[in-house]
């Protein structure tokens, strides 16, 4: 009898996969290995409906409980992956455990990233990435009056809504000169940062933070320009990076992510990789590109578990995003580095647009807000002018 296929992570791209082999008609061993002691589950309620309470914990979870059982999936959790073997084709788990594989499948995600700032360790300072990290700031935000985040990105500002929601003091530190630059033009930040003052949160931009506050717990941020913004509740969303440590010790070729091809494979024969962890080649864009993304990681998981069998795969996406913010839904398709202009489709004083990206004449992305009509168009229009290319 074969090894079984391994794969190690057990989130959105690694329940696909396991998913899509099983479609596919492989009917040898998989092993699902995570490192939380949850199932696999779904990520972006967690700043939204999960964290105000409005989801049960069942509803995150990706499959049924009898998937596993019906499917032929053997899922471990709580189970951390030590070393890796490629030579030996043995993957070692931190409980001393070797299993060996066939394939091997890296869908190892991303962590939230830290920031090393003195006072950083305090009861009261939390990062959000997973359901044991939300449990925990709801509770805290159920006692909280002041509340201070420290970035200015999706789940910063995400996270404010909620916070303000519940009638929460609010501020959102960002170091640079607008909130979601990394992926929108000024016209959406601006957006945003209107949004978000008209409901009561502070935003501060251009402002670094020297120190969390406080002895014993947090009790505010203090800026590096000397002011300290009171909070008894302190949320860290300064992004996020690959988990590449396993590829990379193993010898993996590892950049900002795990680099694979458009088949999937990393740079050693029979290790695959797939969703956040990766950086792959696009086509569309002519660079390699990572994606942290529900979309990415479904895609790219169903995209390797295919090329685990042999089958031709290249994968080449339309990327496409999703934010909700209060009663805003922002809907991103494309990515829009190295646009040159940009164009408006209606008003952003209706609380209704789309912002159109171009390099040149090429249509690189569209933001839309509450629209999701010109979303949708987007994305086909990205799709046809890719078809049209390689025709």
């Amino acid at each position: 009898m074969s090894d079984p296929i391994i794969i190690i992570g057990a989130g959105q791209a690694g329940i696909k996969a396991a998913e899509t082999l099983r479609t596919a008609g492989y009917d040898r061993e998989i092993r699902l290995i995570g490192e939380e002691r949850w199932p696999p589950y779904q990520r972006p309620p967690l700043s939204k409906a999960y964290l105000k309470g409005e989801m049960e914990t069942e509803r995150l979870f990706l499959k049924a409980s009898g998937f596993f059982d019906d499917a032929g999936v053997t899922l471990m959790t709580g189970a951390r992956a030590a070393s890796l073997d490629p030579a030996g084709r043995t993957i070692t788990l931190e409980d001393g455990q070797v299993l060996s594989w066939s394939s091997l499948l890296l869908a190892t995600g991303t962590r939230a990233r830290s920031l090393p700032l003195p006072g950083a360790e305090l009861p009261g300072v939390f990062s959000l990435r997973g359901i044991d990290d939300t449990s925990a700031i709801a509770e805290a935000l159920e006692a909280a009056q002041t509340v201070a985040i420290i970035g200015g990105g999706y789940i910063g500002m995400e996270f404010a809504a909620v916070a303000r929601g519940m009638g929460k003091s609010v501020a959102v530190v960002e170091t640079q000169d607008r909130v979601l630059k990394r992926s929108v033009a000024p016209q959406i930040s601006t957006f945003f940062q209107d949004l978000h003052r008209a409901h009561g949160v502070r935003v501060v931009l251009g402002e670094g933070v020297a120190r969390i506050a406080g002895e014993t717990r947090a009790e505010g941020v203090e800026l590096v320009s000397g002011e300290t913004i009171a909070a008894d509740l302190v949320l860290m969303a300064v992004g996020a990076v690959p988990v590449t440590e396993l590829a990379g010790s193993a010898g993996l070729v590892v950049e900002r992510g795990i680099v694979v091809d458009e088949a999937c494979r990393t740079s050693v024969p029979g290790v695959f990789a797939a969703g956040d962890c990766t950086e792959f080649p696009s086509r569309r864009y002519g660079r390699r590109i990572g994606l942290e993304s529900v979309q990415n990681a479904a895609d790219q998981g169903k995209a390797a578990a295919l090329s685990m069998l042999g089958e031709a795969v290249a994968y080449d996406p339309v990327p496409w995003f999703w934010s909700d913010q209060y009663d805003v839904k922002l809907q991103i398709a494309g990515l829009s580095t190295g646009y040159d202009r940009t164009e408006m489709a209606g008003d952003p004083g209706s609380g209704r647009f789309a912002l159109k990206y171009y390099s040149g004449d090429r249509l690189l992305a569209v933001d839309a807000v509450n629209d999701p009509r010109s979303h949708m168009m987007a994305r086909k229009q990205l799709a046809a002018a890719d078809q049209a290319v390689a025709a």
